[in-house]
């Protein structure tokens, strides 16, 4: 048991945090041209800046790696020049802020290649499921294998993103290992059929994970490094064999590391009615673990407090309670009404639904 709950201060390697309410990541479609952050996006970080620790928004580190309209990217000097607004206005209101390193291996589509070729992932697993291509959905496509001469420069891609985000001023990067992308389909066996070093065996599928890390850290330092894992999740049409095993081995192995965390996301009830299955969690996967977690997924004020003092989390990272709350933090530690949240403004359009949301004062 913990004495810990959620307005706990909490060290995050370098950073002393004030609390334990974290911002998600969340996609919100409102880059402009370019894929690149604006002044409005800035305006949207900066009213949530009392958040223990705000993680980015999913931001691309490859102009391949895109498959939604108007996402950031952390590949281009416009971009950092973005995102430094953003950086700079959350510091100014005394906030921390993560950036999350992206790639979406084959939930993509050629729209969203420059020259209109297939997306690449570990192996030619069509995804089950349509994509917005900016006009209209279609069909997912069959993705291209990456050859094994090719992953260095994958790597290569999260080296170059980590350095502009150390560029653009954030405090830290975390790498997106879930949710059905590039990384999270090298490490599971539904989508990854390879026969070279990188498939078959977990060793060998948690390989590129391991090394991703490994390259980031010599950029940022371990512990201003952390990774996000759905182990459950069957978003994307993911799914294991042994989520168990996978994942596991895969935290065993970063524990070498000293991350500053592991994003560990709990099994909703949204996720069992599309098939996941609930015991494969952060609190399940703590003991393969020997750092700091992180958890989000349908947490209240009530749970988040739970998980913190039964000891499996460390820090509760909410979502969709920040869209529509700015000042959550302050409406938890009050026992405040919360926003109702507008769900058809989530993804693009202007401030509506997005920067407008009131304040508790």
């Amino acid at each position: 048991m913990s004495t810990h709950d959620l307005f706990s201060p909490i060290q995050l390697g370098p950073l002393a945090l004030p609390n334990r309410v974290f911002m998600a990541p969340l996609t919100r479609c409102r880059a402009s041209e370019g894929n690149v952050p604006n002044d409005l996006n800035a305006e949207y970080y900066a009213q949530r800046a009392s958040a223990g620790l705000i993680i980015s928004e999913a931001t691309s580190v490859s102009s391949r790696g895109y498959g939604y309209p108007n996402t950031p990217g952390i590949h281009t000097e416009a971009q950092v020049a973005g995102w430094k607004k953003i950086t700079s206005a959350v510091h100014a209101k005394g906030g921390h802020m993560y950036l999350q390193l992206w790639h979406v291996g084959r939930i993509s589509h050629p729209a969203y290649q420059e020259d209109g070729t297939q997306p690449v992932a570990p192996s030619a697993v069509k995804p089950k499921g349509q994509v917005f291509t900016g006009t209209a959905m279609e069909e997912y496509v069959t993705p291209r294998a990456l050859e094994t001469g090719e992953i260095p420069g994958i790597i290569e891609e999260y080296i170059h993103g980590a350095k502009l985000a150390k560029e653009a001023g954030f405090d830290g990067v975390e790498i997106h290992n879930a949710n059905g992308y590039l990384l999270d389909q090298f490490l599971r066996d539904g989508t990854n059929q390879r026969g070279d070093s990188y498939g078959g065996a977990v060793q060998n599928r948690a390989r590129l994970t391991l090394e991703v890390t490994e390259a980031v850290c010599d950029v940022w330092g371990s512990d201003r490094v952390g990774i996000r894992f759905s182990p459950a999740g069957v978003f994307n049409d993911m799914h294991d064999s042994n989520p168990m095993e996978t994942f596991g081995h895969v935290l065993n192995e970063l524990s070498r590391f000293n991350l500053a965390y592991a994003h560990i996301t709990q099994v909703t009830a949204q996720d069992i009615a599309h098939g996941a299955v609930a015991g494969v969690g952060p609190k399940e996967l703590k003991p393969f673990w020997n750092g700091k977690i992180v958890s989000a997924g349908g947490f209240t004020l009530e749970s988040g407090n739970r998980a913190l003092a039964e000891g499996w989390a460390d820090a509760i990272a909410f979502g969709v309670p920040f869209i529509a709350n700015p000042d959550l933090p302050e409406r938890f530690r009050g026992n405040a009404a919360l926003n109702k949240p507008d769900d058809a403004s989530f993804y693009g359009g202007t401030e509506q639904g997005y920067t407008d949301y009131p304040f508790l004062n």
